[in-house]
């Protein structure tokens, strides 16, 4: 877990938010509160290495119209909602629109720790995914069109006479291009090339 990761608590109950926020202290995790959802909206914090824990049912903006905001605005920050037992249905839903997990209450303070830390983790992963795909998709950028046309040949697992032969080119003049693509692509091998494409294109 990131040291400089933070956890943003949102709940209208203000006893139930000093109270995550003294856990979080105690466990060394940074942490900042808000009475609402609207609340924690309007500050647009930064939601790098964040996590957001939150009630499912609060005035305003609820925890699972929140996680659909949060959603609709592209970010992709973890939150974990806070339920009451007869919201379990309401969480689910929560989980369905792309809650990271969902806690009942009474929650022990381990189970509330040990999901935090968890969602953290992945929020790291997933930023650091995030600007690998971004830094090969700037290396294909920088590809001219032909240079583009040999290497989707070449990941498509095409031999350099066959993709000569659909770009009615030299198999030589495939080679150059193909040079030109490993450079570009900052890569070594073919199975480097492969792997490397195949990651960026996922979404």
């Amino acid at each position: 877990m990131p040291s400089d990761s933070i956890v943003y608590v949102i709940d209208d109950d203000e006893g139930a938010r000093h109270s995550l926020e003294f856990l979080l202290d105690c466990a060394g995790i940074r942490v900042r509160s808000f009475p609402s959802a609207d609340a924690f909206l309007k500050s647009s914090p930064p939601l790098s290495d964040a996590c957001v824990v939150t009630d499912v049912r609060m005035p305003g903006t609820g925890g699972i119209e929140l996680v659909e905001e949060l959603k609709r605005r592209g970010a992709s920050i973890p939150v974990i909602v806070i339920t009451g037992h007869a919201d379990v249905p309401l969480a689910i839903q929560a989980m369905k629109s792309g809650a990271a997990d969902f806690i009942e209450k009474p929650f022990d303070d381990e189970v509330m720790l040990a999901a935090i830390r968890s969602a953290l983790s992945q929020q790291e992963e997933g930023e650091q995914a995030d600007a690998a795909r971004q830094e090969v998709l700037e290396r294909m950028a920088s590809l001219s069109r032909r240079e583009r046309e040999v290497m989707d040949g070449l990941v498509a697992g095409l031999a350099n006479k066959a993709i000569a032969f659909d770009l009615e080119i030299s198999p030589r003049t495939v080679e150059v291009y193909r040079a030109n693509v490993m450079m570009k692509m900052q890569v070594k091998t073919l199975s480097e090339l492969v792997r490397v494409v195949t990651v960026a294109s996922l979404r």
